[in-house]
Order: structure tokens, then sequence, then C-alpha cells
């Protein structure tokens, strides 16, 4: 489809420099960028690409307007504006609804008349599926699960018994959601498998990328509100509640019972303990270990920068004597006030 950059300009809110008829029908990257595209600059790093490029026009800043060689639409929030045009530009298939003949669907299950069920789906006794739901090929759902209306499970996602999703969320592949918790009494002869009784509750809009775990709840559910993203391989412990419009990069562990809060992002491959208490609005790096409660907004970093082996492997050397140091650096400060060394507590926790 074309779209006039004007219409653009007016649905998205954007302030356009240039002739509103000409016309895009494709995003692209500000580097490969032809005739009839619209791309974007988001990242100051690509900005040396900005003035060579061939696209008919570019969301952009309004600081960077003089340097964009075609049409502009100006925001202050371009890669947002992006994915807008992005959608509109390239509208995902609308699949028919109905029921693939391999489907295997309980006589009790509620199927709105406009759902999706793809080939070899398993729906057992109770499942509700929604308005303009797909459920893709492979998919499991166990008993009792809920799927809101206009959300995709891609192919290959289980939800286990009594999971709930909200409307317009994503699933995709190789998701599980509901799977027993890591639960285990230690008896003198091994383990007691503990029950794990609750369900799993994702809100509205929520995204759950391929192959990530949502375990159920011990007793109460797992919660995962409303809007949160999830990336791919996150492993999620049973009772945990993440609060709304939070992102998670791939690979993170978070162990049970913990809660984050509202509007969190935390990067790749951070491992969070478990009863723990994330607050509203916190940042957390790549490859960051959470260990203790955080109860203020703001960015948080555990893990050390990438640098040269050697220099790396000299400082872990240094790291190793950092007790001895702080020993002989209180020596010396109490010799320096004229302090008995001896009556120095190495020991004690000291702030400076």
């Amino acid at each position: 489809m074309t779209v006039r950059l004007g219409e653009l300009a007016v649905r998205f809110g954007c302030q356009l420099r240039g002739d509103p008829e000409l016309g895009v029908e494709a995003v692209s990257t500000l580097e490969a960028a032809r005739p009839g595209t619209v791309t974007f600059l988001a990242n100051a790093r690509y900005r040396k690409f900005l003035p060579a490029t061939r696209a008919t026009a570019v969301i952009l800043e309004p600081a960077y307007a003089e340097e964009c060689p075609g049409a502009a639409l100006l925001s202050a929030n371009p890669y947002a504006i992006y994915a807008r045009v992005a959608a509109l530009l390239h509208p995902a298939p609308q699949a028919p609804a109905g029921v693939h003949a391999s489907a295997v669907i309980a006589a009790d299950a509620a199927i709105a008349a406009s759902a999706c069920i793809g080939p070899l789906v398993v729906i057992e006794a109770g499942v509700r599926v929604g308005e303009r739901a797909v459920i893709g090929p492979g998919c499991v759902l166990q008993a009792g699960a809920v799927v809101g209306a206009d959300s995709h499970l891609v192919a290959r996602v289980t939800l286990g018994r009594d999971a709930v999703i909200g409307a317009r969320a994503i699933l995709h592949p190789g998701s599980v959601v509901g799977a027993d918790g890591f639960g285990f009494a230690r008896e003198p002869a091994g383990w007691v498998k503990v029950p794990q009784l609750g369900a799993v509750r994702i809100g509205d809009d929520v995204e759950i990328g391929a192959n990530t775990t949502i375990d159920r709840g011990a007793i109460e559910d797992t919660v995962i509100e409303e809007d949160v993203k999830l990336d791919n391989q996150i492993q999620i412990g049973h009772n945990v509640r993440i609060g709304a419009h939070t992102a998670i990069a791939g690979c993170v562990g978070i162990s049970g019972s913990t809660t984050i809060g509202k509007r969190c992002m935390i990067g790749g491959a951070v491992g969070i303990a478990g009863h723990l208490t994330i607050a509203d609005d916190v940042m957390i790096t790549g490859l960051s270990l959470v260990s203790r409660s955080i109860t203020k907004a703001g960015i948080y970093s555990s893990a050390l920068p990438l640098e040269d082996a050697r220099l790396f492997r000299r400082n872990a050397a240094r790291f190793r004597h950092l007790d001895e140091w702080y020993r002989l650096s209180m020596k010396g400060r109490a010799m320096k006030d004229g302090d008995d060394p001896s009556a120095a507590d190495p020991d004690e926790d000291n702030d400076d």
C-alpha cells in the first residue's frame, strides 16, 4: 500500500517538512533506503548515513532536520513513530476463522466463531478462546486455560491448566505458561515435590518471546501485568509478579516470589534472586546480579565490562588482595592520625 506523507503526519502527530503529496510504500534502513520508502533516525550512531540516504522521507528529531536530504517527519520520539508507520505499511496477515481438521478439541471447550485454530492444536476441557484469537500449529491449551480476544499464540505454545491470557497478547513459539514451579521440600532420603496449586495470569497487550517459561504459582498465582514485554528465553519462577509496562531482555532469570515494579527495564542475562522487591521505574543493566531488594527508582549495575584479557587477569588477581590492602590502609590511617594501630578494627564496616 502507498500512503501520502501528509496522511502520515496527521495520523501520527508529526510535523512534516516536505511535500505532503509524496507517497511511501515500505520502510527501510537509512543506508539501504530507496525512493518510495520511509526510514528513521533514533540513534546518533547512524547519523553518518543521513546525508546520503535515498529514502523519500526520514522520521527524526527536529534537531537533525537540516541534515535530511529529503522530506522529514519530525517527532520527539522517532522510534515510536517508526513503529506505528511500519505497522501501517506492513500489516500482519489476517488468519481465517475456523478450526483445522487435525485439531483435537474437548467437547465443552468454548471457542469463539471468529477464532482461528491451527493444525495439530490440542484444547482440553473447559478452555475458553476469545474473539479473533489465533491458536497456531501445535499449541496445547490444558484444562481451564483462557485466551483473550485478539491474542495470538504463534506455534507450539503450551498453556498450563487454568492459565489466563489477556486480550491482544502475543506468545511466540515454544513459550510455556503455567508449568510447575521449582518447589521441593528436602528430607534426609531425598526431595518431596511440593504441589504447585496456583496458576498464571497474563494481562492485556503482553508479548512473550520464544522459549520463555513462566511457572505457575505454588499456592497463589504468578502474575504478569498489562503491557509487559518479555524477550526470548526468560525464566520466571513461581509466584513472581511483574508490574505493568516493564520490559525484560533475553536470558534473564527471576527466582520465585520476587515482585518487580511498573515501568522497569531489565537488561539481558540479569539474575534476580528470590523473595525480593524491586521498585517502580528501575533500570538494571545487562549481566547484573540482583541479590537484594531495590527500593528506589534509578539505574543499577553490577557486571564488569569487557576488557583486554591480560588486564582482566591482572585485575582479578588484585581483587583477591583487596581485604589485605584494606587492612593495611586502615592501620596506616590510624598511624597518621596518631592513634594506636592495634585499636583499629579492620573488619568493621567503613563507608569511606
